[in-house]
């Protein structure tokens, strides 16, 4: 596998492909771009190298008309077509077959994990999830492996976003919605619940949140954080009520938060929780 990823290949250019050329283009990466219905692609590319031009950024773009063309000599392709496991299989199988032996096949799935796309590949070491949210507006993105991802290709994904600065939300083993889509899911969820239910109006439950959402903003606190100043041993009563309520096996909280709390590692107020607090 060489070194250094310099040629990115995107194999579908709809609102998220066009976001990752873009994105990838601004910090010096050439671009393949393929996708079954080109119209207005070369007008968006050229817009991108007069952003290129205009900051003195020397790449190259092209616009290919064939798989096989736009994965011929490349070190990173990622595959944005639409969310159908059967023709994400198809398009994976075909990009296996003409790309580089080196190079990564990276999917920007927002739901299908890389194991139900790995097994029609050869490469299977070489294989990614890398699911983008939007470049631009929240620089992030998860990564995650397959069953045999190999280290070298998961720390070369990584490193790829780093350098156009997205921050890798690494998932350390497969879970369906990855990082932030499973946290949002359990808030729309909801959400959707207190809605249905008749317990509140959505402006009330909108308004709840933007409050909620200004206070974690403003405090820097992100949600293990949070807990960590309400106390553990509060939040394990609290999650505890649930249960006992709903009587829901999902609703139990993890056996892993009642032995912190048993160890007496409470947050904040014992120095140590989630994150430690002992100053040295």
């Amino acid at each position: 596998m060489s070194e250094k990823i310099t040629t990115i290949s995107v194999i579908g250019a709809g609102y998220m492909g066009r976001q990752i050329i873009e994105k990838s283009a601004l910090y010096g990466y050439n671009i393949h771009v393929f996708d079954v219905s080109p119209e207005g692609l070369e007008e968006f590319i050229s817009e991108v190298k007069k952003k290129t031009e205009r900051k003195k950024i020397k790449i190259d773009i092209k616009l290919f008309t064939s798989i096989s063309e736009a994965v011929r000599n490349t070190d990173l392709i990622i595959e944005t077509i639409p969310e159908k496991i059967d023709l994400k299989r198809e398009i994976f199988s075909q990009i296996d077959k003409l790309a580089p032996t080196n190079a990564i096949i990276a999917t920007n799935s927002s739901s299908i994990p890389i194991s139900k796309l790995e097994e029609v590949v050869e490469r299977k070491d070489k294989v990614l999830n890398i699911h983008f949210y939007n470049l631009f507006t929240m620089p992030m993105a998860d990564i995650m492996r397959g069953t045999k991802t190999s280290h070298e290709t998961f720390q070369k994904g990584k490193a790829w976003l780093e350098s156009i600065e997205i921050l890798p939300l690494e998932v350390k083993k497969e879970c369906y919605g990855f990082v932030l889509n499973r946290i949002w899911r359990a808030i729309k969820k909801d959400c959707l619940k207190i809605w249905a239910g008749g317990y509140a109006d959505i402006e009330t439950v909108d308004k709840a949140w933007s409050i909620f959402c200004q206070y974690f903003i403003k405090n820097d606190y992100g949600p293990f954080q949070f807990m960590d100043r309400i106390g553990l041993d509060v939040i394990y009563d609290i999650e505890m009520s649930y249960f006992k309520n709903s009587g829901f096996p999902d609703d139990k909280p993890p056996d892993a938060l009642k032995e912190m709390v048993e160890r007496g590692e409470l947050g904040i107020k014992t120095e140590k929780g989630f994150y430690n607090y002992k100053t040295k």
